[in-house]
C-alpha cells in the first residue's frame, strides 16, 4: 500500500480514513507507476496488487472446493464451471490477499479499513503537515516583497523609454532571453493558460553544435516510454495524476510514528516571488532556510564556474550540519560584476553531492533563477533534484509585457502568473505522462534524460547516470557561453544610450528562420533551388540544393561531422544497382489525411505507387474509394501502400486492414514521442469526418497509449492481430530514437515484428507543444546505429528490415542511414517542399497559403503540386546515392547495410565548433559486423507468424459454402485461451471476395466453448456472428468492423453473471460498426474508441467509454471511474443503480439527462431486449419484466459537441426536406423491430439445430438474406 498505492489525489469517492492513510504514506516514499502486477507472500498470506491505473490484467476465479486461481489471462487452469464461485478481476490499486491461516479471500476494502484505522493518520496530518499558506503568513508583509533585479530599470511615468520589457532588457540578455522566447512561450502562457503550438518540426541545430550560446537546459533530451510501458493521458486520466508534492527532511521508511509527516506540502513545483521570500526568511515550527548563492566574480573567468560549484556543495553540506530543513539556490546576486551559474548544474551538482554523502533525504533543495522560463527548463529542474522553482525573471517579463499592453489589463498580476504556472505546470504534468509516470513525486530526482552534446566531467559531478554517448561541452565552454551572454547584457564598452543594442532584445531565429540569423536546415535557399530542381527535373539545380544541405547539415545534426572514406575500390557507375530499383526502398511519412489536404495526400500515392515505393496513409485512415480497384481489376493509383495503425484507430476496419501491402504500427512520433494528438473541429469535416468513422465538426482525440499496447507481449500481439487481419501485408513497428531502443527493437523482432523504423527527433508534425518538438527524442543516427548493432549482437537482423527517417534531404543523408544500418528510407518534409511547402509554420492553424496543410476550400484550390515532382526529386536523390556508392565501391543497397567503417569524423567541422573538440562518435561507427562475425546485416528471411496453427484455419474451411456462395453456415467448436484472434482472418477472407459491405447478418454464424484468448472477434467484418459460452480474456472485439459477438457464462454455472467478470480490458477497442452483447462484466476502458459499435454490457471497470465518437452503449449496471473521459461522440445509456454514477463521470465533455425521448426509450428497450435473446440474461429479462418502473434510474450520457452537431444537421434536413418521414431513435428506423423479430426466430431455429445435430458444421437451408434492413 506504501510503494504501489490507489490513486487517492483526486478521488472525490475514496473514504476519508483510507485517503489519510495513503497522504500519511506519500511523506514517506513516492508511489511506483504501473503497469505492474505484484503478487506476494509470507508463508501465510499469499497476495497480488495492480498498479493504480490498471495497466495490467489480473483475473482471478474461487471455487466452492476452495481454491483461488490469479493469473494475468483466464484459461490457463482448467475449472468445472459448476465449481466456480466468482470470476473477478483486479481494479486498479486493488489488493488480493488470500489468508492461508483461515482459510480466507481477504477483502479488498475490509483489508484497507482495517489498517487506515490502525493510527489517527488524519489528525497526525492536521498536527504535523504544513503548508506554504501557512509559511507565508508567518513572515511579515513587509519581508516579503522581493529585492529589485540587478540590471533593470526602475519604470517611471517619466521615462516613457524605461517602461515593459525595455526596464529589463539587461537581466533577459544575461540569461539568454529572446524576443521568440518571450512572444512565442511566455506570452500565451500568460495570456492565454496554455503552451503554444508549434509545427513541421525543430530543423535547427543541437545545442553542442550551434554557434550561438546555448542553456545547459538545451543539452538535455526528454526520455519517453515506447513499447516496454505505455505513456499515460494527462488530460483525459487526470484522476490518476497528481503534481503536489512533499519536501523537506525524510523520515525512516520502517517506522510509523506522527512525526514522519512533517513535512512541507506544495500544489506544484513552481512557487511565487512573494512565496520564495516567505520561505528566505522563514522560521516556522522549527523550520529555517538557508540560502545559497550561485554567482561568481566575472574576473574568475571560466574557471569560476567549476569553483563555485565546489563551494555551494560545501555549503550545502554545512547548512545541513546546521539543522536547516530547506536549502535556497539563488542567482538573485548576479550583476555587472558577478556571473550566474546555471541553475541546472548548481542544482545537480547540489543533489549529486548530497546523495552520494547520503544526506540527500534531509533537507529540501529549491531554486530561485532568472534562467528557467519554459516547460523543460523546469522540467530538467525537478528531474535533476529540484523541489521547487521560483522563476523570477520569468515573471517580471510576463508583468512587463502585460505593461506593453500585449496582454489585457483586466487580469491582475496574480492573475498572470497563476496562468502562467498553470500553463507550465500542466506542459510538465505532459512530459510526465510521456514517461509513464502520473505523480511528480516520481519524476523528481528521476533524471530521465539523455544528454547529449556533455563531456564526461559534467556528467559525473552533476548528472551521475545519466547517458551521454557523443561527449561533448566542458564546464570551460559552458562557462565560456555564461560570459558571452553576461557581456552582452553588460557589454565592456557602453553602446550609446537609445541604440537598437541597448534597447534590443536578440532574435536569432531558434524558431523560425531569420536572416542572419540561428542555421535552419530547411532555409529559403535550400527549398527554392530544391523546388527548381523538382518542378524541370533540373540535375543542376538539385547539385546546388544538395551541395547547400550539406552545408547546414555542417552546422546541425550528428551526420554533418561525417564524412565517407577515401576507398580505393571504386567502381563505374554502371555497375552499381539502378535507381529505379533504389526508389522502390523510399517510403513517404505517415502524414494524415486531416492534417494535409486531400489534394496533397493523394499526389503523394500516385507519386510513390508509379515509383514503386510506398506512401503512408497516416492515422486518419483513407477514403474508402481510394482502395477500390479500378474497373479493369488494377490497383488504384490513389491507394496508399502502408496504413498505419495509431493509437486513435481513425478509420481502421478489416477493410482498409485487407487493403495494405503494409500495416504500421506507430508507438511513437518523432516530433512528438509519448504524446496523442488532436484534430480541431475545423478540419473534422466531410469525408475527413466519414474516412475516420466520426462526426462532421466534432474534434478528435488520439490518446498518448495504444490502449492494447502496455508491454512488449501486448505489442507482439498486435503484431499478431494484425497479421491475422491481412497475412501478406507485412507488419512494421515505428519507434523514435532513445537510449534504449535497440534492445527495444530487439523485442519488437522478437515480437515477430517484419519490419522496424527508427524516426529522429527532428520529424515534422502538423501540430504540436514546443516543448515536445524541440525537446523530445533523439538524433536518428544514434538509434539507428544502436538498434543495428543490438539487433546483429542479438542475431535478428536478417528477420527484420530496418529504415529511419527524419530530415532526410539528398542521397548523402540516404547513404549515411544505410551505412549505419539502414535499407529503406522515409522522407516527409522535402516531398512537401517539392508539391509546394514553403515552412510557413502553420498547419496547426489551418491556414496554409499553399494548400497542403489546411482544409480551408479556398486555400487548397491554391495547391499547385504534381506527383511528377515528387517522382523527379526521388529519381534525382537515388542518382547521387548511386554516385557515392560506385565512389566507395558498392553495388548494391545490401551490400551497403551496416557497413560504418566506410565513415570517419570529418577534422575540419570539428574545428569549425570549439563545443565539438571534445566530440566522440565512436560509438556510432562501431561496426556492427565486428560484435557478431558472420551474423546477418539486413533482412534475409521472413518472420515465422505461426498462422498456420490458428483455429480460423478451420472455421474458414468449414465456412467455405458461406464464403463462395453467400450460403448460411453454423460452426461449433470448443476455445482455449491460446486460440488468439479468432474470427480475425476469417473476416480477412470475407472481405477480400465482399469488400466493405461484407456478407449479409448472420451469414457465418461461430458457436463456441471455453475460455477465448487475446483479441476475440478482432476486426470482425459484416456477416460473421461469434458465440461464446465461457469468458474471454482482453481485446474482446478490437475494431469490430460490423460483426456480431455474443459472450455469456456457462449455462451451467451457479454464479450471478450481472456480478462477474466475463471479459477483459479494453473491449472494442476502435469498433467502427457491428454489435456485441455481454451477459457479465466488463474489466477497464471498455469501449475505448468506439466509433460505432452498438454493445450491452452488465457492468464495466473504470474509464469506459473513453475517447467514443460514435455508436451507441448500454451498461446494465455500475461503472468504474472517470467514465466518458473525452467522449466527443456516440450515446452511452447507463443503469444508475446506486444512484452514484454520476460521481464516477467525467462531465468536461458530456452532460447527463433522464431517459425520456420517445427515440431514446425506444432504443434503450430495443437494445436490453436484443441482449436478453442473444444471452438470455437473467438480468436483462428483470429489467424489461419492470421497464416502466426501473426507466428513471437510467442516465444517458451526451458528449456536448456531439449533440450540438446533432441538433444543427436536424434542424438542416428538416429545412429542407419538409415533408413527412419515419421516426428515427438515435438514426435506426422503427422497421428495424421486424429484423429483431426474424433475429429471435433464426435464434430458435439454431438452438433447434444445435440440440438436434450436434455436429461440427451445419449448412442451413434458409435462402441467402435479403437485407431486410
Amino acid at each position: 500500500m506504501m510503494m504501489i498505492p490507489e490513486a487517492w489525489q483526486n478521488d472525490v469517492n475514496m473514504e476519508p480514513d483510507k485517503k489519510a492513510l495513503y497522504e500519511f504514506l506519500s511523506a514517506l516514499m513516492e508511489p511506483w507507476d504501473g503497469p505492474a502486477l505484484i503478487s506476494f507472500t509470507d508463508g501465510r498470506y499469499l497476495g497480488a496488487t495492480l498498479d493504480r491505473n490498471g495497466l495490467r490484467p489480473g483475473r482471478f476465479y474461487v471455487t466452492h472446493s476452495g481454491r483461488v486461481v490469479m493469473g494475468s489471462e483466464v484459461g490457463v487452469v482448467d475449472i468445472p464451471a459448476q465449481d466456480v464461485l466468482r470470476k473477478g478481476r483486479l481494479n486498479p490499486g486493488m489488493m488480493l490477499l488470500v489468508d492461508f491461516d483461515n482459510h480466507t479471500v481477504v477483502d479488498d476494502e475490509a483489508l484497507k479499513a482495517q489498517y487506515s484505522k490502525a493510527h489517527p493518520y488524519g489528525e497526525w496530518l492536521k498536527r504535523q503537515k504544513m503548508y506554504l499558506k501557512d509559511i507565508v503568513e508567518s513572515v511579515p508583509e513587509t519581508d516579503r516583497v522581493a529585492p529589485s533585479i540587478s540590471g533593470s530599470i526602475t519604470q517611471t511615468n517619466e521615462n516613457k523609454e524605461c517602461v515593459g520589457i525595455n526596464a529589463i532588457v539587461t537581466p533577459l540578455k544575461a540569461f539568454g532571453y529572446t524576443l521568440e522566447a518571450l512572444e512565442m512561450l511566455l506570452l500565451p502562457m500568460a495570456k492565454d493558460g496554455v503552451e503554444a503550438l508549434g509545427s513541421m518540426g525543430n530543423d535547427a541545430p543541437l545545442a553542442v553544435m550551434s554557434n550561438r550560446e546555448k542553456l545547459t537546459f538545451e543539452y538535455f533530451k526528454q526520455m519517453f516510454a515506447q513499447v516496454t510501458n505505455p505513456p499515460i493521458d494527462p488530460i483525459r486520466e487526470k484522476i490518476v495524476t497528481s503534481m503536489e508534492c512533499m519536501i523537506g527532511p525524510e523520515g525512516d521508511l520502517l517506522e510509523i510514528t506522527e512525526k514522519q509527516c512533517n513535512r512541507l506540502a506544495l500544489k506544484g513545483p513552481l512557487v511565487s516571488m512573494d512565496e520564495m521570500e516567505s520561505i528566505k526568511k522563514m522560521n516556522y515550527r522549527g523550520w529555517r532556510s538557508k540560502v545559497l548563492d550561485i554567482t561568481y566574480l566575472k574576473n574568475s573567468a571560466r574557471k569560476g564556474l567549476e569553483e563555485t560549484l565546489d563551494r555551494i556543495c560545501a555549503e550545502a553540506r554545512e547548512a545541513i550540519r546546521e539543522g536547516y530543513k530547506i536549502l535556497v539556490l539563488s542567482d538573485r546576486g548576479f550583476s555587472s560584476d558577478r556571473v550566474a551559474v546555471s541553475s541546472l548544474l548548481a542544482v545537480g551538482a547540489v543533489h549529486q553531492h548530497l546523495v552520494a554523502n547520503l544526506e540527500r533525504t534531509r533537507v529540501g533543495l529549491l531554486v530561485e533563477s532568472a534562467e528557467p522560463r519554459e516547460v523543460h527548463h523546469f522540467c530538467t529542474l525537478v528531474g535533476f533534484g529540484a523541489d521547487a522553482i521560483c522563476p523570477y525573471l520569468a515573471i517580471e517579463a510576463i508583468w512587463c509585457l502585460q505593461t506593453d499592453g500585449k496582454i489585457p489589463p483586466t487580469d491582475s498580476k496574480e492573475e498572470l502568473v497563476e496562468k502562467y504556472f498553470y500553463a507550465s505546470i500542466y506542459g510538465m504534468m505532459k512530459v510526465l505522462a510521456k514517461m509513464g509516470i502520473s505523480t511528480l513525486a516520481s519524476y523528481k530526482g528521476a533524471q530521465i534524460f539523455e544528454a547529449l552534446g556533455l563531456s564526461s566531467e559534467v556528467i559525473h559531478k552533476c548528472f551521475e547516470g545519466t547517458p551521454s554517448r557523443i561527449e561533448g561541452a566542458t564546464f570551460e565552454m559552458l562557462a565560456r557561453d555564461a560570459l558571452r551572454l553576461h557581456e552582452l547584457a553588460f557589454p565592456s564598452r557602453t553602446p550609446p544610450p537609445g541604440s537598437a543594442d541597448a534597447k534590443a532584445l536578440p532574435n536569432p531565429g531558434d524558431y523560425h528562420w531569420r536572416k542572419n540569423g540561428e542555421v535552419h536546415l530547411n532555409d529559403p535557399l535550400a527549398m527554392a533551388k530544391l523546388q527548381e530542381a523538382a518542378k524541370v527535373n533540373s540535375r543542376e539545380a538539385y547539385k546546388e540544393y544538395s551541395k547547400r544541405i550539406q552545408e547546414l547539415n555542417k552546422a546541425c545534426n550528428l551526420r554533418g561531422m561525417l564524412k565517407f572514406i577515401d576507398s580505393t575500390s571504386k567502381i563505374s557507375l554502371d555497375e552499381v544497382e539502378p535507381a529505379s530499383e533504389i526508389v522502390k526502398r523510399f517510403c513517404t511519412g505517415a502524414m494524415s489525411y486531416g492534417s494535409i489536404s486531400l489534394e496533397a495526400h493523394t499526389a503523394l500515392a500516385v507519386a510513390m505507387n508509379k515509383l514503386g515505393g510506398k506512401s503512408n496513409t497516416g492515422e486518419g485512415g483513407e477514403q474508402p474509394s481510394r482502395m477500390e480497384p479500378l474497373p479493369d481489376g488494377s490497383m488504384n493509383p490513389k491507394r496508399s501502400a502502408i496504413k498505419q495503425v495509431a493509437s486513435g484507430r481513425f478509420g481502421v476496419s478489416s477493410y482498409y486492414l485487407t487493403n495494405a501491402d503494409e500495416l504500421q504500427i506507430k508507438m511513437a512520433q518523432g516530433a512528438k514521442p509519448g504524446e496523442g494528438g488532436e484534430l480541431p473541429g475545423h478540419k473534422v469535416i466531410g469525408d475527413i469526418a466519414v474516412t475516420r468513422h466520426s462526426t462532421a465538426g466534432v474534434g478528435l482525440i488520439s490518446p498518448p497509449p495504444h490502449h492494447d499496447i502496455y508491454s512488449i507481449e501486448d505489442l507482439a500481439q498486435l503484431i499478431h492481430d494484425l497479421k491475422n487481419s491481412n497475412p501478406q501485408a507485412r507488419i512494421s513497428v515505428k519507434l523514435v530514437s532513445e537510449a534504449g531502443v535497440g534492445v527495444v527493437a530487439s523485442g519488437v523482432v522478437k515480437g515477430h515484428a517484419d519490419h522496424v523504423l527508427i524516426s529522429g527527433h527532428d520529424g515534422g508534425t502538423g501540430a504540436s507543444r514546443w516543448t515536445g518538438i524541440k525537446n523530445a527524442g533523439l538524433p536518428w543516427e544514434l538509434g539507428l546505429a544502436e538498434t543495428h548493432q543490438t539487433l546483429v549482437a542479438n542475431g535478428l537482423r536478417g528477420r527484420a528490415v530496418l529504415q529511419t527517417d527524419g530530415q532526410l534531404k539528398t542521397g548523402r543523408d540516404v547513404a549515411v542511414a544505410c551505412l549505419l544500418g539502414a535499407e529503406e528510407f522515409g522522407f516527409s518534409t522535402a516531398p512537401l517542399i517539392t508539391l509546394g511547402c514553403i515552412m510557413m509554420r502553420k498547419c496547426h492553424t489551418n491556414t496554409c497559403p499553399v494548400g497542403i496543410a489546411t482544409q480551408d476550400p479556398v486555400l487548397r484550390e491554391k495547391f499547385a503540386g504534381e506527383p511528377e515532382h515528387v517522382i523527379n526529386f526521388f529519381f534525382m536523390l537515388a542518382e547521387e546515392l548511386r554516385e557515392i556508392m560506385a565512389q566507395l565501391g558498392l553495388r548494391t543497397i545490401n551490400e551497403m547495410v551496416g557497413r560504418s567503417d566506410m565513415l570517419e569524423v570529418d577534422p575540419e567541422v570539428v574545428k569549425s565548433n570549439e563545443k565539438l573538440e571534445n566530440i566522440d562518435l565512436s560509438l556510432i561507427l562501431k561496426p556492427a559486423a565486428e560484435i557478431r562475425p558472420g551474423a546477418a546485416q539486413y533482412c534475409v528471411e521472413k518472420q515465422d507468424h505461426g498462422l498456420d496453427m490458428a483455429l480460423d484455419n478451420k472455421l474458414i474451411a468449414l465456412s467455405r459454402p458461406a464464403l463462395e456462395k453467400e450460403v448460411r453456415v453454423f460452426v461449433e467448436t470448443p476455445i482455449k485461451n491460446t486460440n488468439r484472434a479468432v474470427g480475425t482472418t476469417l473476416s480477412h477472407e470475407v472481405t477480400k471476395r465482399y469488400h466493405m459491405k461484407g456478407l449479409d447478418p448472420g451469414t457465418i454464424h461461430v458457436k463456441l466453448t471455453g475460455s477465448a484468448g487475446q483479441s476475440f472477434g478482432a476486426f470482425l467484418c459484416p456477416g460473421i456472428t461469434l458465440e461464446l459460452e465461457g469468458d474471454s480474456n482482453d481485446y474482446v472485439g478490437k475494431g469490430l468492423s460490423g460483426g456480431k459477438i455474443v459472450v455469456y457464462p456457462p449455462r451451467n454455472s451457479t454464479f450471478s453473471a450481472e456480478d462477474n467478470i466475463v471479459i477483459g480490458n479494453v473491449a472494442l477497442y476502435g469498433a467502427t460498426k457491428g454489435e456485441a452483447y455481454f451477459n457479465g462484466m466488463a474489466a477497464e476502458r471498455f469501449c475505448v474508441r468506439n466509433s460505432g459499435a452498438r454493445t450491452v454490457v452488465e457492468g464495466i471497470g473504470d474509464h469506459g467509454c473513453e475517447y467514443m465518437t460514435g455508436g451507441t452503449v448500454v451498461i446494465l449496471g455500475k461503472t468504474g471511474r472517470n467514465f466518458a473521459a473525452g467522449m466527443s461522440g456516440g450515446i452511452a445509456y447507463v443503469y444508475d443503480v446506486d444512484g452514484t454514477f454520476s460521481a464516477r463521470c467525467n462531465n468536461e465533455l458530456v452532460d447527463l439527462y433522464h431517459v425520456e425521448e420517445e427515440d431514446d426509450v425506444t432504443t434503450l428497450k430495443m437494445m436490453i431486449e436484443q441482449h436478453r435473446l442473444h444471452t438470455e440474461s437473467v438480468l436483462a429479462k428483470d429489467i424489461l419484466s419492470k421497464f416502466d418502473t426501473l426507466l428513471p434510474k437510467f442516465v444517458k450520457v451526451y458528449p456536448r459537441d456531439y449533440k450540438r452537431v446533432l441538433e444543427e444537421m436536424k434542424a438542416e434536413k428538416a429545412a429542407a426536406r419538409p415533408t413527412k418521414e419515419p421516426k428515427v431513435a438515435n438514426g435506426v428506423s422503427y422497421c428495424v423491430n421486424f429484423y429483431f423479430c426474424l433475429s429471435r426466430l433464426t435464434l430458435i431455429y439454431r438452438k433447434y439445430k444445435q440440440r438436434s445435430h450436434p455436429a461440427d458444421q451445419h449448412v442451413l437451408p434458409t435462402p441467402k438474406s435479403t437485407g431486410v434492413l
